[in-house]
């Protein structure tokens, strides 16, 4: 993976790449990015087959925003062949993986897969400075959650304990600073550095079971992947501790606490984010969602197994 910082850099990237004729996956308000470039601006859609045959006779994709923006052109590359480079306006770290999920413009999930052909990243923090107090705090978190999950998943490495450790003191540190003022750019700078860590992380170990409660729910409900996963964290940090104590004790003193599970809530309350019914998830579906939790490779790498029943708990914590 090819990264640069600035957007300045961007033309040349792609030059490096042989991409001449990229085509742009964005939503209407990144799509001038490239003056004059194709391009499609239906962000989240299900229509892949669509926007493949719109970037016919591009060399490559290019793909502007956050997860949702990114993973559409993960899953017109993995069709496609062709190689993609992102520009992530979030902090979500959707750039680091060839997985991803198809949503329709409703949010819905409507399935997802592997093999997109990531070529680089271009980090702009400018590009941040405008991005709503939920949105930062949501994939901010969905970062954080990426850091502890790297240090305890069945794939965990040293590699990816670097990664996490390093984005895990820099988001700590610096997303209540741009919750408290999201215009400093030098704040949103080092959360965005702390992101870029947190998903070199998550590219190099994977995820587990807060991310799988997080999918399944927003999949489910079309709520945001950061405020899903802004929840799901502590309890799975909790349910994880007699298994995973070192760590989740190495986490802990990366974000320079004794309770990362109660620093984690603290972040998600300032973030706007307190408990799941105001997402609107309807508690008569817990058990059902925990049924679909399980299922899912991110429960499976998880260092202790759950069943059901304690995963439905765990939903019913936060609910």
């Amino acid at each position: 993976m090819i990264v640069r910082w600035g957007l300045d850099e961007l033309e040349g990237l792609l030059a490096e790449l042989g991409i001449e004729r990229p085509f742009v996956v964005a939503s209407e308000r990144w799509g001038g990015l490239l003056p004059g470039a194709s391009r499609w601006s239906e962000v989240p859609t299900d229509r892949i087959a669509d926007v493949a045959a719109a970037a016919e006779g591009a060399d490559g994709l290019l793909a502007v925003g956050g997860g949702s923006a990114i993973d559409l052109a993960k899953a017109v590359s993995a069709d496609s062949g062709l190689p993609l480079v992102s520009v992530p306006t979030t902090y979500s770290g959707a750039e680091w993986t060839g997985f991803f999920g198809v949503r329709d413009p409703d949010r819905r999930m409507k399935g997802g897969g592997a093999g997109a052909h990531l070529a680089g990243i271009v980090y702009e923090p400018q590009l941040t400075l405008d991005l709503p107090r939920d949105q930062t705090g949501g994939t901010a978190l969905n970062a954080l959650s990426h850091c502890a999950e790297a240090l305890y998943v069945a794939g965990h490495n040293p590699e990816g304990d670097r990664e996490a450790l390093a984005g895990a003191e820099l988001i700590g540190e610096t997303l209540p600073q741009v919750l408290a003022d999201g215009r400093d750019l030098d704040a949103r700078t080092r959360l965005l550095e702390g992101a870029q860590h947190a998903g070199a992380a998550l590219g190099s170990a994977g995820l587990a079971l807060a991310h799988a409660m997080a999918q399944a729910i927003g999949g489910r409900y079309g709520i945001p992947h950061g405020a899903a996963n802004a929840l799901c964290l502590s309890p799975a940090l909790r349910f994880n501790e007699p298994v995973a104590a070192e760590a989740i004790g190495r986490f802990g003193e990366a974000l320079g606490v004794d309770d990362p599970a109660a620093r984690v809530e603290d972040l998600a309350r300032a973030s706007g984010f307190t408990r799941l019914r105001e997402l609107g998830v309807p508690e008569g579906d817990l058990d059902e969602i925990a049924t679909a939790v399980v299922q899912r490779a991110g429960a499976k790498a998880n260092p202790r197994p759950a069943s059901p029943d304690q995963v439905a708990e765990l939903l019913r914590s936060i609910w």
